[in-house]
């Protein structure tokens, strides 16, 4: 039977859709009691492009998270992801209204609403809203004002906006597959949850999502994301580029990827022997596996430097000290930890998620951190989560609600 107790992540992707149920205990902890997979054909760089495809994917997904929890799943709270997405810093000031010059509440929100306040296109709709820090009288490096003596009140706010009609597919999708959608979450910021600690956070930290179509990246400062953007290349190129070279199709370039691939060719011995599979009746052949990592390395390589060379023009590579995490499917792949610290010069590693309850070390990797990273984060919106609120909106008490919520859990 359904359980309001329940929290369903549901992270679809260009290439997979993963599904995490999880329960909360008497303490308002997780624990996760299934994990589901399936292959997505619907979306193309994280766009949904065929609405039947993806119902089914998520179908699936959840049928199997359904079957391993022994739970049934009524709503999800889903990702969002795609090169729409944007994000954008901002900042308000108003004065301070209560009683002795007091901080309140209502300062925090109208200060809030005022960093809100941005012109963004018709065909756009904000997602998050995100304190960076709040200032009081000019002194800055705030994180909660609450009952402070100020006359005026300033706050630095990290504002993710997206495309209005590619979350309004998602939520088709998911209504048509049978399920209600609770709250929709960037999957960078979901996976950010889960992947990083906060001496990363307060460091500065780039978080590089490795997905099937896109490549999402989060800069995290002083306990906060300063810059969110999206490079519209991911592992699906890299298996194309296998699949034109080697003259095999996408189904064998793919699983030859995952089983012998790398992406850091000095790691890679010379003799060690890769079989590609004959096409219409002509025999297999074998090449050697450095062979193949030369073709992987040139296309990751890529990535990482379009990453780069964004984070350089707006001013961020001088700001992490906490290094460079990965996650998603794309950090499997051998090597890419060295590649990452050889294009970058930083410290690097693979972020998988840590700590969650009820998740076995077979499912503790890359490929299901935005779905336990969406559980922790609809988890510290519990009491925001509601049945009747509308889908997708972001209305202005909605959003003052999160954001007070998103204080007291982040800064306290």
């Amino acid at each position: 039977m359904p359980s309001e107790d329940l929290i369903v992540g549901l992270d679809i992707g260009t290439s997979k859709v993963c599904a995490a149920i999880a329960e909360l205990d008497e303490s308002g902890t997780p624990e996760v009691l299934g994990i589901g997979r399936a292959p997505s054909t619907g979306l193309r760089r994280g766009v949904v492009i065929n609405i039947e495809s993806t119902l089914r994917s998520v179908e699936v997904a959840i049928e199997q998270a359904e079957q391993e929890a022994g739970r049934e799943v009524e709503s999800v709270v889903t990702g969002i992801a795609g090169a729409h997405i944007d994000g954008i810093n901002s900042r308000g000031v108003v004065a301070v209204s209560g009683k002795g010059r007091e901080i309140t509440q209502d300062d925090v929100d109208r200060v809030l609403d005022a960093a809100r306040a941005v012109v963004i296109p018709m065909d756009r709709e904000i997602l998050h809203v995100i304190p960076q820090e709040f200032i009081v009288d000019d002194q800055g490096g705030i994180r909660n004002p609450l009952d402070m003596i100020g006359v005026r009140l300033e706050s630095e706010v990290h504002i993710i906006t997206g495309s209005v009609t590619s979350a309004q597919n998602l939520i088709k999708c998911i209504n048509r597959a049978g399920f209600r959608v609770d709250q929709i979450v960037l999957q960078s910021l979901a996976a950010g949850h889960a992947v990083l600690s906060a001496d990363e956070k307060e460091l500065g930290v780039l978080m590089i999502d490795l997905g099937g179509g896109t490549t999402d990246m989060l800069v995290y400062k002083d306990g906060a994301p300063y810059f969110t953007s999206v490079v519209g290349v991911g592992g699906t190129q890299v298996t194309n580029d296998i699949s034109i070279v080697l003259k095999t199709p996408t189904e064998s370039a793919e699983r030859i990827k995952r089983e012998a691939g790398c992406c850091y060719v000095e790691l890679v011995e010379d003799d060690e022997p890769v079989v590609i599979p004959g096409v219409g009746g002509r025999p297999p052949v074998t090449i050697r596996r450095k062979e193949l990592a030369e073709i992987i390395q040139p296309r990751m390589e890529e990535i990482f430097v379009m990453v780069r060379d964004k984070l350089a023009r707006k001013g961020h590579l001088n700001n992490l000290g906490g290094g460079i995490v990965l996650t998603g499917g794309g950090a499997q792949l051998p090597g890419v930890v060295d590649l990452v610290q050889a294009v970058f010069g930083l410290a690097a590693r693979v972020g998988r998620p840590a700590h969650q309850r009820g998740l076995p070390d077979r499912e503790g990797t890359t490929d299901v951190a935005t779905a336990v990273g969406l559980v922790q984060y609809a988890t510290q919106q519990v009491p925001q989560r509601s049945s009747s609120a509308p889908r997708g909106k972001t209305g202005r008490t909605g959003v003052l609600e999160a954001v007070g919520k998103w204080i007291r859990n982040f800064f306290e």
